[in-house]
């Protein structure tokens, strides 16, 4: 643990994880945060950290997703989409969403995606550094989210300005500038009125597509229309790219820091699959959501009263030194690898297989085509969002593209 994690007050600990500058290594404050696995922070607000209490609330009726519960008002879209609901909505909404974003449907893509990254790397051509975030981690799962929802390609690069100012609505940050709300509104008023447009023309003009899917439902799942079509087509563009980028980003981050993995990696395919589950719980994309107490529930010696805001801080319980040997060490081929990084639940994210899928095609492609790849800077700059965590740009110098 860090000497400055020490220093802080405990109460104090979260506040701190919120601040841009602990963005690049917060494990030191997880590590301090789970000396007390459920802790009440100065603003009333409750953590849990350790790996088995956050299974235990991740399974636990009592616990909510809508937090208007503990007193919180989202924004009227957020509070509608499938995340943020509980059973009986969530599981409907849930279903008809799964009904169409099924297995069958992800591994059909799995061509696409190797096209994609391939173009997206020949396009580099001879320069000899390049952004892997804006050249390849981002356009890739963009694309392919995209040609799922029936989103035309000359539209894709509109959504980057809108997925980061939204993805910042994760954070329930007190210190939050009023330019940065102004500009998390009008980004969603922007999604909004396109998806309004989009969802409109597609149910006049039905496709193969995924929202076209969602307007005639099926044998298991429901048809959406209206708010609740635009909505959760929103989640699924959001969360559909958001989870890959910081997977590809991070996973070859980490692969640099690791020179010998990276060449282990070059050569033993079978590491792909436990590696990047590796990946998943040691640099993982989310690394919390908030939660609402229904009633008091007991943990431990501890109650967390009704009403309260909860933090699960899903990155700290996956590097629970109480259930994972050398936490904090990055070892490919872990088993077993039991962690939080897609959640866990009724909300385990839909998004999964998807972002799995890509990896799995995206990394070993990077590693085969990226010549001598080095790291610009370490760390790289990060994006502000804490909840969900990447960095804004990973800017490598290379040989060549093979």
């Amino acid at each position: 643990m860090s000497d400055a994690a020490l220093t802080i007050p405990h109460s104090e600990l979260f506040a701190q994880v919120l601040r841009p500058d602990s963005r690049a290594d917060p494990y030191p404050l997880y590590a301090a945060l789970r000396s007390q696995p459920v802790s009440r922070q100065s603003d009333g607000t409750w953590v849990v950290s350790g790996y088995d209490e956050i299974t235990l609330l991740l399974h636990d009726p009592r616990i909510s997703s809508d937090l208007r519960n503990a007193g919180v008002t989202p924004s009227p879209d957020a509070e509608k989409a499938l995340i943020q609901q509980d059973p009986p909505n969530h599981d409907r909404l849930r279903g008809a969403v799964m009904a169409k974003f099924t297995p069958q449907v992800v591994e059909a893509l799995r061509h696409e995606v190797r096209a994609t990254v391939d173009r997206l790397l020949d396009t580099v051509g001879d320069r000899t550094r390049l952004d892997l975030v804006d050249e390849i981690a981002y356009p890739l799962p963009v694309s392919i989210i995209c040609s799922m929802l029936g989103i035309p390609p000359q539209d894709e690069a509109r959504f980057h300005h809108w997925a980061d100012a939204l993805a910042r609505t994760l954070d329930l940050d007190p210190d939050m500038p009023p330019e940065e709300t102004a500009a998390i509104t009008q980004a969603a008023g922007e999604l909004r009125g396109y998806l309004e447009e989009l969802t409109a023309d597609r149910a006049r003009h039905p496709g193969d597509d995924l929202i076209s899917g969602l307007l005639t439902g099926s044998a298991d799942g429901e048809p959406l229309s209206g708010d609740e079509l635009v909505i959760t087509t929103r989640l699924l563009l959001i969360a559909g790219h958001e989870t890959t980028v910081n997977l590809i980003t991070n996973g070859m981050l980490t692969l640099l820091r690791h020179p010998d993995l990276l060449e282990r990696f070059r050569t033993d395919h079978d590491l792909v699959v436990p590696m990047v589950e590796e990946v998943v719980r040691y640099e993982p994309s989310v690394q919390f959501r908030y939660r609402a107490a229904l009633a008091d529930i007991r943990l431990g010696d501890t109650t967390i009263p009704r009403g309260s805001v909860i933090v699960l801080l899903l990155a700290a319980g996956s590097r629970d030194p109480g259930h994972f040997t050398d936490p904090d060490r990055f070892i490919p081929d872990r088993s077993p690898n039991e962690h939080f990084g897609f959640g866990g639940g009724i909300h385990y994210c839909i998004g999964a297989p998807l972002a799995r899928m890509e990896a799995h095609v995206v990394l070993p492609e990077l590693v085969r085509r990226l010549e001598n790849p080095r790291l610009v800077a370490d760390p790289p700059p990060y994006r502000p969002t804490a909840a969900l965590r990447g960095p804004r740009h990973l800017w490598l110098d290379i040989d060549r593209i093979r």
